[in-house]
């Protein structure tokens, strides 16, 4: 075993078989519900095992109570969903006021859990020159100092001694994110040296505070970097990406990142978020706003998922639904549960009622039949929510 890979395990003594474990006493719970039990699945190169549903939390604290996450946690974990993603500037839309209270309704939570039965993932922030509250000097990046101040923070919100998984939440370096337009390199500045960002990881695990690491908001050229640093020095290794991927939101992913993260190479698992590209995949925002819905509350929040390409687009695949008996939401989680490079899939709800139907749509294994109409939808309308 090189040393990338021994740090992709360390601190954590058997937490192969701690993982599987727990992950096994969470789904027997939820064998004694109606509900959807999920499989599950190793993620990347590593010896942590993670059901095929993760619960989003980026609500909470903005659109949730304290009691209603509590809720929804509860439920999942019944459900055998002990897998939670959070980060260090929910609940969005980030703000001061609101900053960190979706990790201390965990904390809250986990006051009356056992730890051991739950693998909780969380974020400390790329580059930020408007959230300058998350740091005590206002400058937010990700070296060392940054990643040992992100970790302690929210170790501390939490009320837990480690993290199961920490990812960088978008990276140091300019990149192309949430809907932009393409790469333009005229707008690149100089970033952190990735090796820095490893290197600060590695303390952070030997610390025995964190115990895997990841990326999300990532392009190939990082997931390479990071995987070819970690290799080349001996550091830790990033062992998955969390990306937006849905029905609407394909391309990024699929022509080279695929290829990037599969086994055979990086081996680096996909954790899907906004799988209802924000919920307009559910189609209720078909005939416009919908009171106390995100994209309504917060204008310009993700309004690529708003625009009339992609709202057409968002019809269409309804129309797709309805003739085969689903509704909306079951065929945009059941399509993105049938991705052979989807490891784990973040679902997130702001009401019981959704929370139910997004665990339950797992258990629909989709026909050649309809995947076949999905691709060709696809093919008509080709990533509608790139600006």
């Amino acid at each position: 075993m090189n040393a990338a890979r021994k740090y992709a395990g360390v601190g954590a003594g058997a937490r192969g078989v701690y993982g599987v474990a727990s992950t096994c006493r969470a789904l027997r719970s939820a064998q004694n519900t109606n509900t959807y039990t999920p499989k599950l699945v190793q993620l990347g190169d590593s010896d942590l095992v993670v059901p095929e549903i993760c619960l989003g939390t980026m609500t909470w604290g903005q659109q949730n109570t304290e009691a209603e996450a509590h809720e929804q946690l509860s439920y999942a974990l019944d459900c055998g969903v002990n897998f939670m993603d959070c980060a260090e500037m929910y609940p969005v839309p980030g703000k001061e006021e609101t900053q960190g209270l979706t990790e201390k309704y965990i904390g809250s939570w986990l006051k009356n859990q056992r730890r051991e039965d739950l693998i909780i993932a969380s974020k400390v922030a790329g580059k930020s020159d408007r959230m300058t509250y998350l740091r005590e000097n206002g400058v937010v990046r990700v070296t060392k100092a940054d990643i040992k101040e992100g970790v302690d923070k929210i170790l501390q919100r939490l009320g837990t001694d480690y993290i199961d998984l920490l990812q960088i939440h978008w990276p140091d370096r300019y990149v192309s994110l949430f809907g932009a337009k393409q790469y333009d390199e005229s707008l690149a500045w100089e970033s952190v040296p990735f090796e820095e960002q490893l290197e600060g990881m590695k303390e952070v695990i030997e610390q025995g505070k964190v115990r895997h690491i990841g990326v999300s908001n990532e392009t190939s050229f990082g997931v390479m970097e990071f995987i070819r640093l970690s290799e080349q020095l001996g550091l830790p290794r990033m062992i998955s990406i969390q990306n937006s991927y849905s029905l609407i939101t394909r391309g990024p992913f699929e022509t080279n990142l695929s290829e990037v993260c599969s086994k055979r190479n990086c081996n680096v698992g996909l954790l899907a978020y906004s799988p209802l590209a924000g919920g307009s995949l559910s189609g209720k925002y078909n005939e416009g706003d919908v009171e106390g819905a995100r994209l309504s509350l917060f204008p310009g929040y993700m309004s690529r998922f708003r625009t009339s390409l992609a709202l057409t687009a968002i019809k269409e695949y309804c129309e797709i639904a309805e003739k085969h008996g689903l509704t909306p939401t079951q065929l945009a989680l059941a399509w993105c549960k049938s991705r052979w490079f989807v490891s784990s899939t973040i679902i997130g709800a702001t009401t019981m009622k959704q929370l139910k139907e997004n665990i339950d749509a797992f258990g629909v294994d989709l026909s050649e039949e309809i995947i076949e109409e999905v691709d060709n939808l696809n093919k008509k309308y080709r990533d509608p929510s790139i600006f």
